[in-house]
């Protein structure tokens, strides 16, 4: 078991919208073997449909959802690589899917920059001390000088970096890069489907050899990387596993280009499995007893098998087929015939999975984000929140006739994290809740498309969803009795305190000083544990 937890690598790829996360990822499979040629993850991203006009919608969500979790063998580990959705209305499945890896690959585009959303993920990888690699794409295209993108990145994400690897100028005139760390350089020819060896190494680099390789580059690669070795730190493994410092590389990942080196280091230095704070102790993957945390389930897989699969991450112990296990929230004992892993596009059924895996548990609807797995301990893993939504909308029927699968498509499809369901009473009116205004289309489009279910979206006024509580029960009741119009139910029927505005929410909470008003759904997994 020990073996095989330090073999393992499992990690998340993040990046703002197009700046190369799916090129990348791709290469990382064909130098895994996992895939055989360029564009098997691309054509894979959604099957032709004759609405064209969600067709961006579907690419949004497509991607992260064909292509979810893929494991791979590389050079004697065994890699698993999660995929995240890289617009900012999915911020939160982003969120709860960097919650089951040990480390991130932020990929920036040359051109670009830091944008938005890289920012916005990389909050979440500083909340939780994630180690990043960056991967600075593009090189082949014009784009901002290489020093001032570092400067940029130590600026704007607050983190140290040490570049590990050098571009040779960029664009058309892009010769290939320097790796720092094994002193190799890496000359770069157009390569989209191949793997290529052009690799020289270099232990000094006032090596004439160099001059006439790349010829008067050479002198400005000399004094660039002078002024790196002068200017940043040396790299130190322990800084970048304590989230202190960022590895830097640079590439063209469309091309194959600076991935090898990449992938090299990263096996080298990325951490191994790590273990999880949970509602009774932290808990260490060398732990015999198994147990693992629910963070993304996806009904509907394949729209041919209405299949829904719960992904479990593995945190300690051995994970095994036909075995029953503890589902700590429902209090019963389940077993997985099935239990699937992830290769590229292939599933297949396993019969064991260690500390760091992720698999496919086939579901009948026990699962809800959250949920915990164990050999009969009665502990939660904690951390996996859902956030307050910022934007509402009231649930229309436009089919009566099909009532029954529009109540069975917006239950799963909230199990999901796509959004949250809220209940207003009297009438039993639905309020979904999100992030961003994306959600309610990729909703809307997968009630009529997979559930035959036809609805509409009724703008409504509130500012924000806070689950409320309080220690004197009678507190909670008098505050619900006065605001009723602004209570809503949560699916575990938690009362949520709907605010219509920041004024009147920060009157509440001064008005009514017993009450708590929770930003995340966080308290209930404390509650379930206590209950």
């Amino acid at each position: 078991m020990k073996t095989e937890i330090e073999r393992r690598k499992t990690f998340a790829i993040i990046s703002h919208p197009d700046a190369g996360k799916t090129t990348l990822t791709e290469k990382l499979l064909l130098f895994g073997g996992a895939i055989q040629t360029a564009g098997a993850v691309k054509s894979n991203k959604i099957k032709k449909t004759a609405t064209s006009d969600f067709m961006e919608i579907e690419r949004q969500r497509g991607i992260s959802v064909a292509t979810s979790v893929m494991g791979f063998e590389y050079n004697g580990y065994k890699i698993n690589l999660l995929d995240t959705p890289g617009h900012k209305d999915f911020a939160e499945d982003t969120y709860r899917t960097l919650t089951a890896v040990d480390s991130v690959i932020l990929v920036i585009d040359a051109a670009n920059g830091v944008e938005s959303q890289t920012e916005r993920l990389m909050e979440v990888c500083r909340m939780r001390d994630t180690p990043v690699i960056v991967f600075i794409n593009k090189m082949d295209r014009e784009g901002k000088d290489p020093f001032d993108l570092l400067d940029e990145l130590e600026l704007k994400l607050n983190i140290h970096v040490r570049p590990l690897s050098w571009p040779i100028n960029m664009g058309e005139r892009f010769k290939g890069v320097y790796n720092l760390y094994e002193k190799q350089l890496n000359l770069f020819s157009a390569n989209k489907t191949r793997i290529s060896e052009d690799i020289i190494s270099f232990s000094d680099l006032s090596d004439r050899q160099l001059d006439e390789i790349i010829g008067s580059d050479a002198a400005q690669l000399r004094a660039d990387v002078e002024l790196i070795e002068g200017v940043y730190e040396p790299f130190d493994k322990e800084s970048y596993l304590r989230a202190d410092i960022a590895p830097v590389f640079f590439g063209s990942a469309i091309n194959n280009f600076g991935v090898r080196e990449l992938l090299d280091t990263f096996i080298r230095i990325a951490p191994q499995p790590l273990g999880r704070p949970s509602s009774v102790r932290f808990i260490q993957p060398s732990e015999h007893t198994f147990s693992g945390f629910i963070f993304k389930i996806h009904a509907n897989l394949d729209p041919r098998h209405r299949d829904r699969i719960a992904f479990l991450r593995i945190v300690s112990g051995i994970f095994e087929r036909n075995k029953f296990y503890h589902h700590v929230r429902m209090q019963k004992e389940l077993r997985f015939s099935n239990p699937t892993s992830f290769m590229a596009q292939d599933k297949s059924v396993i019969d064991e999975a260690y500390p760091g895996d992720v698999i496919g548990l086939y579901d009948a609807g026990n699962f809800k984000i959250g949920d915990t797995l164990t050999e009969g301990e009665s502990m939660q893993y904690i951390g996996i929140p859902s956030f307050s939504p910022e934007l509402f909308r009231e649930l229309i029927n436009k089919d009566p006739m099909k009532t029954k699968q529009l109540e069975k498509g917006i239950e799963q499809l909230t199990d999901e994290g796509v959004a949250q369901l809220f209940y207003i009473q009297p009438g039993n009116r639905k309020i979904i809740g999100t992030v961003g205004e994306l959600q309610f289309e990729v909703i809307q489009y997968r009630l009529e498309h997979e559930y035959k279910a036809s609805c509409t979206f009724m703008p409504i006024a509130f500012h924000k969803a806070c689950w409320i509580t309080s220690s004197i029960k009678t507190k909670l009741e008098e505050f619900i009795s006065r605001k009723q119009t602004n209570i809503g139910w949560d699916k575990d029927n938690n009362p949520v305190f709907l605010a219509p505005s920041e004024w009147l929410l920060n009157l509440a909470k001064q008005d009514y000083p017993d009450i708590v008003f929770h930003a995340t759904s966080e308290f209930k997994q404390t509650a379930q544990h206590l209950s």
